[in-house]
């Protein structure tokens, strides 16, 4: 889509996400019917809009920036995408989400879509109950065997920067050994 004059004055000829000024084009924010939706992105910004396992979270620091557009159809696009970003994992998103202040106008526009429904969000605890997050650190409770590996995890070992498992809460990763292994969440302790 052939970027409108207006449009290209008020982005200053950036990706308004990023700030890129190459491979620009039109994004329509959801919903379309929603007047004043259109966004000038860049070609790297909307294939991970488009395709939100692919998105890269060091990427996103620019909405840092950019969710302090006076532009309400980017305001919208920066708090759905930090909700993305946090249900990823990336814990700087919900730190930004928290300073985020949309009017209410605004707010209602972003969630038309659900994005940013806590119920669908995934909590990954320890066997105690303690939220993990990743880049935490924690020991196993249980002697492990580590399938595959041809050894056993012993208790108490500590396991450093885990990693969580985006779609089950009830499993992270983490380097034990040298092997990076999948662990439930249920034999471990955070530390």
């Amino acid at each position: 889509m052939k970027i409108d004059k207006k449009l290209l004055q008020r982005s200053n000829g950036q990706c308004e996400l990023c700030g890129s000024e190459h491979n620009l084009s039109v994004y329509k924010v959801a919903p379309e019917n929603h007047s004043g939706n259109e966004i000038v992105v860049c070609k790297s910004c909307l294939s991970q809009i488009e395709h939100p396992d692919t998105m890269e979270g060091h990427h996103w620091r620019c909405l840092n920036d950019s969710m302090w557009s006076e532009v309400p159809a980017v305001q919208v696009m920066a708090w759905r995408l930090l909700h993305r970003l946090n249900k990823k994992g990336e814990t700087w998103a919900q730190d930004l989400l928290d300073m985020l202040y949309l009017d209410e106008e605004t707010q209602v526009w972003a969630e038309a879509t659900g994005e940013g429904n806590q119920e669908d969000a995934i909590v990954h605890k320890d066997s105690n109950g303690a939220v993990l997050q990743n880049g935490d650190a924690v020991v196993l409770i249980k002697d492990l065997k580590v399938a595959g590996a041809g050894f056993t995890a012993k208790r108490g070992t500590a396991v450093r920067r885990i990693s969580l498992v985006a779609d089950n809460p009830g499993q992270i990763e983490g380097r034990v050994e040298g092997q990076q292994i999948i662990i439930l969440t249920k034999y471990v302790k955070k530390i």
